[in-house]
């Protein structure tokens, strides 16, 4: 089954440049890991919530706001899409994730749309 595993990270936290670059190593190693073993199908880093736009349609009018769009200190910064036996499996390799040390981390099971058949 496919999980969304995602990241959710306070953008306002204060990192020295040695923790950043730390945190890049263990996260591409995670990746690594996690390809080699066949679990990750997808992931990526998200750009600051601030650059996030938007859009809804009401009465035929396209609306565009800015972001962040939640009150709220956690903001979505990135995600992977992995696939488990089950969601034990999936909590494991969430928590297996460096992320998990400084972030929450949600896992979301996908749900199996009629047309994915």
């Amino acid at each position: 089954m496919k999980y969304m595993l995602l990241f959710w990270v306070d953008e306002s936290a204060e990192a020295t440049a040695d923790e950043d670059a730390a945190m890049m190593i263990a996260v591409k190693s995670w990746v690594e890991d996690m390809t080699e073993r066949e679990v990750s199908r997808s992931g990526g880093a998200l750009r600051s919530a601030g650059e996030a736009k938007i859009v809804r349609v009401r009465d035929g009018e396209v609306l565009v706001s800015d972001g962040p769009f939640a009150e709220t200190k956690e903001q979505i910064g990135g995600y992977d899409v992995v696939e488990c036996q089950d969601l034990d499996a999936a909590l494991a390799v969430a928590a297996g994730h460096p992320l998990a040390r400084t972030a929450q981390v949600e896992v979301r099971p996908f749900w199996d749309a009629p047309w994915d058949r």
